[in-house]
């Protein structure tokens, strides 16, 4: 009884923990009608098009969606790339078994994908890049606050990956839902991001090195 009465105190006052908003974000997403997930998948990509300058942006780098997990549909974003925006490489991320860090993978209109163990659509190919090349990211994530700080699954990958890329390169994360206020629990080991884009708004960060 207290740990539930704990809970709803900390939901009505925005006080949560990542442990917390996982639980609450997942659920919602999942909630989602898959229509009305098409529909602002699509609206988030537009956004992104509309506030985005990609002129300087050699190496993109972006997630493949996870179809279980109800995550935001990117094929939107890749398809406009490979169509609108071809000085600009693609890539997306594979996890690396042995050492469950991410790898960049090179990613393009007509290569073969194949479905991991994990359920994540990845090359079959092993063309690399470094971290220090990719100079935009588009970050998954369940929610995220008006700092920058993100809750995603729990397993750090992206926390880590993100830590090695190029300091001015940005950090775009993509939600179905606005932000918010402050995760309880995040720390100095999250990497922020500059900004967040979901179906009708673009949130810059408070106090991250938004360009």
């Amino acid at each position: 009884m207290y740990s539930e009465f704990f809970s709803l105190y900390a939901f009505f006052t925005g006080e949560m923990n990542k442990s917390e908003l996982r639980k609450i974000y997942l659920a919602k997403r999942k909630a989602l009608p898959r229509a009305r997930r098409d529909i602002s998948s699509r609206q988030i990509a537009q956004t992104f098009f509309d506030k985005s300058d990609l002129s300087k942006v050699r190496f993109l780098h972006c997630f493949l969606p996870i179809e279980k997990l109800a995550e935001v549909d990117t094929t939107f974003i890749f398809r406009r790339i490979w169509e609108d925006f071809r000085d600009v490489k693609t890539v997306v991320p594979r996890v690396d078994q042995a050492t469950a860090e991410i790898e960049n993978l090179t990613y393009s209109a007509t290569d073969e994908l194949l479905r991991s163990a994990w359920q994540i659509d990845e090359p079959i190919h092993h063309e690399k890049i470094s971290p220090e090349e990719i100079d935009l990211v588009l970050v998954p994530l369940l929610c995220f606050d008006r700092g920058g700080h993100r809750v995603g699954y729990g397993k750090g990958f992206y926390d880590r990956f993100l830590a090695l890329c190029r300091s001015d390169c940005l950090k775009i994360g993509l939600s179905f839902f606005p932000p918010e206020e402050e995760i309880e629990d995040a720390n100095s080991a999250d990497v922020r991001l500059n900004f967040c884009v979901t179906p009708d708004h673009v949130y810059a960060m408070q106090g991250s090195n938004s360009h």
